[in-house]
Order: C-alpha cells, then sequence, then structure tokens
C-alpha cells in the first residue's frame, strides 16, 4: 500500500507542473494586449507601458515562463488588479467559505445519493425504485442555475423559511476565529447563531449537491445490482444470512468501487458548480470572487483562482486514487 501512495505522490508532481503550464498559457495565448484588456480604451501609454513591465509582459516567453513557476513556487500569485490586494491573501481568505458550502454540498449529495441507490436497489422493479429513479433523473436534468432560483422564489420569497443570500445575518455577530462559520458557531456555543449559519448554508448547498446526487444515486443503484448478482451473495444467502447482513457486509463494499470513483469527479463539478451558486447567492467565496474577476478582466486573479480548482480537483482524485486502492487491493499491483 504504501509503494502505491509512493507512485502515485510521484506522478504528483508533473501533474501539478502540467497544470500550472495550461494556466500559464491560458492568459498567454489571450488574443490581445491583456494590459489594454485590463484597464481600457482610454488608458495612456505611460500606464498601459507600467502594467505590462509589472505583468512581464514585456518579456520573452521563456521569461515569463520561469518567472511565473519562481514565483508560484514562492507562493507568490502576485496582485489582484481589481482589488489591488495579495492573490494568495484573497484566496486564503475566501477559501473557508467555498469549502464550508462544496463540503456541504457533498454531505447532502453522498448520503442523499448512495441511500437513494441504496434503496432503488433492494426494492427493484417496484414503485420506490421507479420513483427514486424518477427523481434522480429530474435531478440530472435541471441545471444548477435553474434550481437555484426556483429555491429561492420558493423558500425565500414565496414563503420565506430561509434567508437568500449571505453566510449569516446582519443583526448577528460571530468572531471569526476560524472562517468556518459551522466550526465557530459551535466554538461560540450559540444555538441560534448555529442555526443562523444553517440556514444560510441550506439552499445553496442543496443547489449545488443535487446533480451529484442523482449521478451517485444512479451509480449506486447500478453498481449495487451488479454486486448482488454476484455468485458469493448467493452463497451468502443459501446460508441463511439476513438480506441486512448480506447487503452491509458483503454487498455495500464491492459496490461501492465504481461509485467512489463517480463522487471524486463529481467533486470537480461542485468546485466549477460554485462559480454559479456563489454567484446567484451572494455567497462570499472563491468561486464568486473568480467570477467577478472575469467580468472585471482581471488576469492574475483568474489564473490563481483557476490553478487553486485544478490543484483542489487533482489533489480529491489522487485521495480518491488511494482509498480505491485501500477498498480493492487489486489496485495496488496493477
Amino acid at each position: 500500500m504504501s509503494s502505491f501512495i509512493l507512485r502515485r505522490l510521484a506522478l504528483l508532481i508533473p501533474t501539478l507542473a502540467g497544470i500550472s503550464f495550461i494556466v500559464f498559457l491560458m492568459i498567454y495565448l489571450v488574443p490581445g494586449d491583456p494590459a489594454q484588456a485590463m484597464l481600457g480604451e482610454r488608458a495612456n501609454a505611460e500606464t498601459l507601458a507600467a502594467l505590462r513591465q509589472d505583468m512581464g509582459l514585456d518579456q520573452p516567453f521563456h521569461v515569463q515562463l520561469g518567472r511565473f513557476f519562481v514565483d508560484l513556487i514562492q507562493g507568490n500569485l502576485g496582485r489582484s488588479f481589481r482589488t489591488h490586494e495579495k492573490i494568495t491573501v484573497e484566496i486564503l481568505s475566501r477559501f473557508p467559505a467555498t469549502f464550508e458550502l462544496t463540503m456541504a454540498a457533498m454531505l447532502f449529495a453522498v448520503v442523499g445519493g448512495i441511500g437513494l441507490g441504496m434503496i432503488s436497489a433492494v426494492r427493484r422493479g417496484g414503485m420506490v425504485d421507479y420513483l427514486s429513479m424518477a427523481i434522480a433523473t429530474a435531478g440530472i436534468s435541471m441545471p444548477i442555475f435553474w434550481l437555484a432560483l426556483v429555491l429561492l422564489l420558493l423558500f425565500a420569497v414565496a414563503v420565506p423559511l430561509l434567508p437568500f443570500s449571505g453566510r449569516l445575518s446582519a443583526n448577528i455577530y460571530l468572531e471569526a476565529h476560524t472562517g468556518f462559520y459551522l466550526v465557530d458557531a459551535v466554538l461560540a456555543g450559540e444555538p441560534a447563531t448555529l442555526a443562523d449559519v444553517l440556514s444560510h448554508l441550506a439552499l445553496p448547498a442543496i443547489s449545488l449537491g443535487t446533480i451529484p446526487l442523482a449521478v451517485i444515486a444512479r451509480m449506486t443503484r447500478s453498481s449495487l445490482l451488479e454486486v448482488l448478482g454476484e455468485d458469493y451473495i448467493r452463497t451468502a444467502r443459501a446460508k441463511g444470512l439476513s438480506p441486512l447482513i448480506v447487503l452491509v457486509r458483503h454487498a455495500v463494499r464491492n459496490a461501492f468501487i465504481p461509485t467512489l470513483t463517480v463522487i471524486a469527479l463529481e467533486f470537480g463539478y461542485l468546485l466549477g458548480g460554485a462559480i454559479i451558486t456563489e454567484t446567484i447567492f451572494a455567497w462570499p467565496g472563491i468561486g464568486r470572487w473568480l467570477f467577478l474577476a472575469v467580468l472585471a478582466r482581471d488576469f492574475r486573479a483568474v489564473q490563481g483562482g483557476v490553478l487553486l480548482i485544478a490543484t483542489l480537483f487533482i489533489v480529491v482524485n489522487l485521495l480518491a486514487d488511494i482509498l480505491y486502492a485501500w477498498l480493492d487491493p487489486r489496485i495496488r499491483y496493477s
């Protein structure tokens, strides 16, 4: 197992280097002058020249590339043109909000998807099965922005049960020790504050996690039905084991292996979908910050945000591969 982990870690470095190179090319190959696009048509020549020099645009390709990697190794992503703050500081200050939202959406998707898929597989061909898969199909078919707007209209406007924006109500003070409001609310020991944080998190998390929930439910049902038809499952049943023991001890672990791959891939969808969700719900995370950076043509901020999302996606897939190898030892030797 340790050798497998070391092999995967060894592949992580060139993968991150390749992603960084692609992110650099993404900005380098933008048509036109990035400095002109950022400053607008009315910018004078002196201001343009100063910005080009600051961004290194007046240097040859190999010099710009080398400077980019040196700064990247040092953790220096430059300054945001829109806010004039260090991009690293901007990302770190907004990371807790995005992480909290993504984890809440992932929890909703995994628990709901696996539960729905298991119920559907066990009750195959019945009303519960058809209803569960109908829900899953509807979840896959709904665009995230449409679902978010519908939830806002239903539960924040028509029936105002939940707040429609932000992470915390304006009349509630929470001392942010960690930046993760759920953790800070628990540390503060104030149930009312925790309830307010959860109410703000509910609609964005449901909007973001519905499509992954549907995908996970369908994969869980499919893989579990395949496993339930295996010979060792029939043997376990012939021994007189109860259906619950057969399901939990013998079927679920093997059926979970392909589902795990889907969960890892859906995490990438959550990172991309967070941009839309955070924008609609005014959630002060990296997704909304990246959206505003695109509107302002803040190329450095866009570069830093895309690099972070790509890195998180790679790291999550690495962890999924390690868990996959733990569940199925054959993977370690392939």
